[in-house]
């Protein structure tokens, strides 16, 4: 098949949403405090196509980032995750996600506080639903937090992907304060934990 028609067809079926497409990708898609950050994390991962910075879960249609970063739009900062699942799968992606933030703060992340950085997984399908339920359960019961997971698992609901200048926000403003001091810390103990799957390995 033409290499620009795949590209065509796998970017279209991103767009739509779908948990999944006859070019055997998948997405996910996932709230954990700045989208910038996770963004950065998941695009490190082997397997991952694609990311894309957005909004999700919330009742404003097609939402500014200034009205979503005012925490009255009910939508949280998400990546939305394109991935191949015969790389990479959901579980491995839910326990880079769990493990890369805080789940167990409300409606915050570090110094960013509002219902717009909740913890926060939006499934696609039932099989996600089972996925997330099961994998939080496991994390739940893996001692690794103190206090009690409150990422909410949803459906997916008013998907709207951020203005431009978020995406790739971490690649294309490597020194910008806030990914020198919050995003590359992130990044560091995330390719330690995690250097088995990283791209290139």
């Amino acid at each position: 098949m033409n290499t620009i028609l795949l590209m065509a067809m796998t970017l279209s079926s991103f767009a739509t949403g779908s948990g999944k497409d006859s070019t055997q990708t998948e997405i996910a898609t996932l709230g954990a405090g700045c989208f910038w950050c996770v963004e950065a994390v998941f695009e490190e991962l082997k397997g991952v196509i694609h990311v894309e910075s957005g909004y999700s879960g919330g009742h404003v249609k097609n939402p500014s980032y200034r009205e979503v970063t005012s925490g009255r739009t009910g939508h949280a900062e998400v990546a939305r995750v394109m991935f191949d699942p015969e790389v990479i799968t959901f579980e491995e992606i839910l326990i880079v996600f769990w493990h890369t933030h805080d789940p167990t703060t409300l409606n915050r992340q570090g110094a960013d506080v509002g219902p717009q950085y909740r913890s926060a997984v939006f499934y696609h399908d039932d099989r996600q639903k089972q996925v997330a339920q099961e994998v939080m359960a496991k994390m739940e019961a893996s001692g690794l937090w103190e206090d009690p997971i409150v990422t909410e698992i949803s459906p997916l609901i008013n998907y709207y992907v951020a203005e431009n200048y978020h995406q790739d926000y971490y690649a294309n403003n490597p020194s910008a304060p806030y990914c020198t001091f919050v995003i590359a810390p992130k990044l560091k103990k995330f390719r330690s934990e995690f250097s088995h799957l990283l791209k290139g390995n």
